[in-house]
């Protein structure tokens, strides 16, 4: 039985190195690629340590973690994200970001996604947001590192509400497993609203 409980303050520091592991292991798959060390991850993560209003959704083995999810309001990535939402006329602190969803393979399709996005936006609520966003990478169809068997989550993300945004586009720079140096790339920002 898995046990998803969201964590927040001090049990949220604690686990974050437990984040960065499933980070590295998980998006190391198609499509995101990313070559990651845990220096970078300590770093990204220090958003999470900074915000009060972070959140931390975990997915629990007994006391292994398996899978985490975060969030925080939009307004502590504003150096990341400001200038894709410019368009949209939405102000950054009606915004709720759902940042990373990583979940071992072999606990994919129990419910435990849906788990994630459902405290996520339960907390953003709770904080007077009006919209939830995230966003995912684009990559090209025929990509030579796609998987044969692999299916995008867009199916998963449109039932949950989320709809892309037209031409709110992120860019961000990591090292792919097949690349020698850091390479950009583009994330599509989807929302919903609360």
């Amino acid at each position: 039985m898995i046990d998803c409980r969201v964590l927040t303050g001090s049990e949220l520091e604690e686990a974050l190195d437990g984040v960065a592991k499933l980070r590295i292991e998980v998006f190391r798959a198609f499509p995101y690629l990313y070559d990651g060390d845990v220096a970078y991850e300590r770093d990204y993560l220090q958003t999470y340590r900074n915000s009060p209003n972070a959140i931390l959704v975990a997915a629990f083995d007994g006391a292994r973690l398996v899978g985490a999810s975060t969030g925080t309001p939009m307004e502590d990535h504003a150096g990341d994200f400001a200038a894709p939402f410019a368009r949209t006329g939405l102000e950054l602190e009606t915004l709720f970001y759902c940042a990373e969803s990583v979940l071992l393979p072999e606990y994919r399709g129990h419910g435990i996604g849906h788990q994630f996005f459902d405290l996520r936006e339960r907390h953003a609520r709770s904080l007077g947001r009006s919209h939830a966003a995230f966003c995912s990478v684009v990559r090209p169809a025929d990509h030579p590192l796609k998987p044969e068997d692999y299916r995008p989550l867009n199916g998963f993300w449109r039932k949950r509400g989320y709809e892309p945004l037209p031409g709110v586009v992120a860019q961000f720079r990591w090292k792919d497993i097949d690349q020698p140096d850091e390479t950009d790339h583009e994330l599509q920002f989807w929302m919903r609203e609360l």
